[in-house]
């Protein structure tokens, strides 16, 4: 028979890394105590549940709360990443912190089921109504461009058994979430302008605490054209032209980071290019859909966002996509799993057919 409480105690020991014996040590009580309190087959005394919150330190509504109460919605802290709210949202655990995330209706990852229906609150928390029949609750939460990843969430599903929220977002929206705390794995490809370094000098600047980068592969970025290329683009110059229209991406994301370089390279000002303020696509498959479907004549994106539309290409550079990882997660089983994917030949193989990149190093330590 199921307690008239809902506990978040397996979500605030798993996120720190902590056996069932360990914290039942700190507690004061068995595993196989803490194994019920967990699955909500025992309700907790107040000395255990005031003890729970001391271990935790958080507060104990933090911990528990009224199953009658979800009725009314779940109370999640804004992950600050995702679509704006109000709106559908997933909820996922990071470091105990159970976080709202905003679903977009047109993400390049396709629609996706959701928990519920996220409202925000006064004080900046979430009020989560929740929708029939969710999807299962994510031991992963991953920030980042490339498509490719969509090949390592699915393995991660089939072989082991791990559900990944997987968020679109730019390079630096990446960092930023992970420097909050609100996801685990970030996506990086970022240029320092000032020593022509990747990623590591805007980590530094972003992140707080000690990382790990983590290669996943060197990938092409090209300029996607018109099938044919019908109006004659030979560089990044001939974007100022006016007939053309070049699709844009979000601030903080290493195409248009590469977009703003070549263009200064070519003694272009931004503001001269039809399209560069006023568009911000959300992904790589975004620019190439828009060029496919004739909104636009021109964007920067990987050579895989191409692929099967028979767009033109002109070469751009080629760039090191990395995941970013906290030292502080590096023990969780769900990374644990994801570091031992990256490293099998097969999904390398799979990687490399999409074209443009290079995943000779998949896996391995940066």
């Amino acid at each position: 028979m199921s307690t008239p409480l809902r506990s978040n105690v397996r979500a605030l020991r798993t996120g720190r890394n902590w056996s069932q014996a360990h914290l039942g040590e700190l507690v004061g009580i068995t595993r196989q105590s803490l194994a019920a309190i967990e699955s909500g087959r025992a309700v907790p005394s107040t000395e255990v549940a005031l003890r729970l919150a001391r271990a935790f330190g958080v507060a104990v509504e933090e911990i528990f709360r009224l199953a009658e109460d979800e009725a009314h919605g779940v109370i999640a802290d804004a992950a600050g990443i995702g679509a704006p709210l109000p709106g559908r949202v997933r909820l996922a655990t990071v470091s105990g912190r159970l976080l709202a995330y905003g679903l977009r209706a047109d993400d390049s990852h396709g629609i996706r089921l959701a928990d519920g229906i996220g409202e925000p609150l006064p004080d900046g928390r979430v009020r989560v109504r929740p929708l029939p029949s969710p999807p299962p609750a994510p031991d992963l939460v991953v920030a980042g461009c490339d498509p490719a990843f969509g090949l390592v969430k699915e393995r991660l599903r089939r072989d082991h058994g791990i559900e990944v929220l997987w968020l679109s977002a730019g390079s630096r929206a990446a960092l930023g979430a992970l420097a909050r705390g609100a996801i685990h794995v970030a996506g990086v490809h970022l240029r320092d302008p000032e020593t022509g370094l990747y990623n590591a000098p805007w980590i530094r600047r972003i992140v707080p605490f000690p990382t790990t980068r983590i290669s996943f592969a060197v990938w092409e970025q090209v300029l996607l054209l018109a099938a044919g290329n019908p109006l004659g683009i030979r560089g990044m110059a001939d974007l100022a032209r006016p007939d053309i229209r070049f699709v844009n991406r979000e601030q903080g994301s290493g195409s248009r980071a590469l977009v703003e370089l070549r263009l200064a390279e070519a003694g272009i000002p931004g503001e001269e290019v039809p399209g560069f303020l006023e568009t911000a696509a959300e992904g790589h498959t975004a620019v190439g859909g828009a060029i496919a479907s004739g909104t636009a004549n021109a964007g920067v994106a990987i050579r895989a966002a191409g692929a099967g539309r028979s767009l033109a290409i002109l070469p751009l550079a080629e760039e090191p996509y990395e995941l970013v990882i906290p030292n502080h997660f590096l023990g969780l089983p769900a990374i644990e799993a994801l570091l031992a994917t990256l490293r099998r030949p097969e999904l390398r193989k799979q990687v490399e057919a999409l074209g443009g990149y290079d995943a000779s190093s998949m896996g391995g330590q940066v």
